[in-house]
């Protein structure tokens, strides 16, 4: 068993956030959100930086006097900024080693990242200055230590000889000049940091840099309770540089170093600092890393997107830097929102929680985005995504008129909407529209038309019995009347593989599959299909003998109609029941086949997992519910359906 120390820090790692994970769950992991907490402290820094600056006299003998005027005559304001500034540093000092430690644990900053490892380690380093320095403003006996060690150190190096340290023996030779430029110090180093900070996360497609809402107001009040229990206080009284401070309360945040510059010779802390330094900056190529290899080509589905991937990216990061709308949230193995399905080739899985990518997944040949690294070319299908594109085509909002109305049942109704001319909109096949009511309500309709054929829009309306759009639609629409809508949206569409489809329906959910299937045989797809359509009652198979047709024109095709309530039609010779059993029926073993289904939330919620049951995998299964708005009671002119 290998034991090497990134391994073992890698399993502490896997370790406290599986736990993590467990208490907050992994939306709101710590863990996976260094890098943006980082961020959000060091403007909580940066904050409360400014106010105290605007009360700070920057004179040598006014800096003590107006920090302790701050902090006792606004405790309400100055006390309490004054601790969170202090105590936000330390917990931003916090987050960037933990940061840097999980990065190394991980080996995730050779290659392509070695850019924001080195200017991640310049950054701790940035931080440790501005943090020291700010030790030196308020000019107590801690500041005295700060700043006459801080000066030794310094002028060990060569050309100093000393010089440094003579403006720091006594109280005459600090003057109010070289005060300001301590000052000055304070403010320049952190406009330098976050710039670095900056060209931290270029390298890192999709960078976050906000941490989730809960955390960042659960930091805020913990840092706020931190400065109410243990408020920061000037130490020992103002500075006499003629006597050395003896007790200090320290800062081993900040000032973990500062010891050695009195228990070691100062060249030895020197070459500690710079050899330390040097062994952070060399880790993306020591040691060396065997078999890097060129990058490799990655094939994304649904939409056939081919990327190169740089050595060590994951698959995610390929996909991300490209400009693809793929899901994700932890980014680290947590929360399995990256699933994927790897069609063809190999991946190295990397580090995840279990939970996340159960050993019955990889079986299934599934992996996690966010930690699979290509070793072949790979081709791969995002699991529960209709397009890769969808987060840069913008919902686009439009007016049509109603052209036709035609009832198809006595509950259903078949709308044709037309757009100005010159106008169309692109869908793809199973997506929908939202029609917008006058006060902003949103009703959601399938396209029922093929992408092909977009120069009118079918919809097809089941009314609602006291729903205020689709009684509406039965009792006062008539042609030539306007339309509010936006879409596309959804992602109920056909995937590109070559299982077997079934499809289920219920009522009108079979809209959106007509478009599908309509849409698959113009394009010459020739996967066996099977239509089983659930309805209560015969009336309700409002286009039966549309797909009746198609089962007769297509051989790969198969239509099946089911009634759940036809215990009174003697004349009903088809299938009875539920139509998630009858499909059950005829098919119980369903490894190998991708089933689509579309009908009320109650219908999908019933019949999805009866399917898992009987073999179909998780990830070959579609579904889109749909939830009747609630009826506008008669005494209240609210919005319905």
């Amino acid at each position: 068993m290998n034991l090497s120390p990134r391994r073992l820090l890698r399993s502490a790692f896997m370790a406290a956030e599986a736990v993590f994970n467990r208490a907050f769950g992994d939306k709101l992991n710590p863990f996976y959100h260094l890098g943006s907490l980082t961020f959000f402290l060091f403007w909580i820094v940066a904050g409360t930086g400014l106010y105290l600056y605007a009360f700070f006299d920057t004179s040598v003998e006014g800096a003590y006097r107006s920090v302790e005027a701050l902090t006792t005559k606004q405790w309400f304001a100055g006390g309490i900024i004054r601790s969170v500034h202090r105590y936000s540093s330390d917990a931003m000092v916090v987050t960037m080693v933990i940061h840097l430690l999980r990065y190394w644990a991980y080996d995730r900053m050779r290659g392509f990242r070695w850019l924001s490892w080195i200017t991640g380690v310049v950054l701790v380093w940035l931080v440790f200055a501005a943090g020291v320095n700010g030790y030196m403003l308020p000019w107590d006996k801690l500041a005295q230590f700060v700043t006459q060690a801080s000066f030794e150190w310094i002028d060990w190096l060569p050309g100093f000889g000393g010089t440094l340290i003579r403006n720091f023996m006594t109280d005459a030779a600090v003057s109010n000049r070289l005060f300001s430029l301590l000052v000055f110090i304070h403010i320049g180093v952190p406009l330098v940091t976050l710039l670095v900070m900056w060209v931290h996360v270029q390298r890192v497609p999709k960078a976050t840099t906000i941490p989730p809402r809960q955390v960042a107001i659960a930091v805020g009040i913990m840092l706020v309770l931190l400065a109410l229990v243990r408020p920061v206080m000037s130490q020992g009284g103002p500075a006499q540089l003629a006597v050395a401070p003896q007790t200090l309360s320290f800062d081993w945040f900040l000032l973990a170093l500062y010891p050695l510059v009195y228990l070691w010779p100062i060249g030895a802390v020197w070459a500690f600092v710079l050899g330390f330094s040097a062994l952070l900056a060399a880790a993306p190529w020591v040691p060396p890393r065997r078999g890097g290899g060129a990058g490799k080509r990655v094939t994304y589905h649904p939409g056939s997107h081919t990327l190169p991937a740089r050595t060590g990216e994951t698959l995610l990061e390929a996909g991300l830097r490209a400009g693809l709308a793929l899901p994700y949230d932890c980014r680290a193995g947590g929360c399995g929102v990256c699933v994927c399905t790897v069609l063809n080739g190999r991946v190295d899985h990397g580090a995840y929680q279990p939970a996340a990518l159960t050993e019955a997944m990889r079986a299934r040949g599934q992996t996690l985005m966010c930690c699979a690294v290509p070793l072949d070319d790979v081709e791969l299908e995002v699991e529960h995504v209709a397009s890769l594109t969808d987060a840069s085509a913008p919902v686009v909002r439009y007016q049509g008129r109603v052209e036709r109305m035609e009832r198809l049942a006595p509950e259903v109704m078949r709308l044709w909407v037309t757009l100005p001319a010159g106008q169309r909109i692109e869908f793809e096949a199973g997506q929908y529209i939202n029609i917008i009511l006058d006060d902003g309500p949103r009703r959601a309709f399938s396209f029922a038309n093929t992408p092909g054929n977009n120069e009118q829009i079918e919809l097809h309306v089941r009314r609602i019995p006291g729903g205020r759009f689709t009684t509406h639609v039965f009792d006062g629409m008539k042609p030539g009347d306007t339309l509010d809508f936006e879409g596309p949206i959804g992602r109920f569409t056909l995937r590109d593989s070559n299982r077997p489809i079934l499809f289920i329906a219920g009522a009108t959910g079979f809209a959106p599959i007509k478009s599908i299937v309509e849409d698959a045989f113009q394009r010459g797809i020739d996967r066996p299909m099977w239509l089983y359509w659930g309805v209560r009652k015969r009336d309700d198979l409002y286009m039966a003998s549309l797909a009746e047709q198609w089962a007769s024109e297509h051989p790969n095709f198969l239509f099946v109609p089911v009634l759940s309530d036809a215990d009174d039609d003697v004349t009903w010779t088809g299938r009875r029941g539920l139509v998630h059993e009858a499909l059950l029926a005829d098919h119980p073993n369903l490894t190998g086949f991708e089933v689509y289904a579309c009908g009320s939330t109650r219908m999908v919620e019933a019949a999805v997992p009866d399917f898992i049951a009987h073999g179909l995998g998780e990830q070959f299964c579609f579904s889109d519910a749909f939830t009747p708005s609630r009826p506008t009671p008669p005494s209240t002119p609210a919005s319905s359906a």
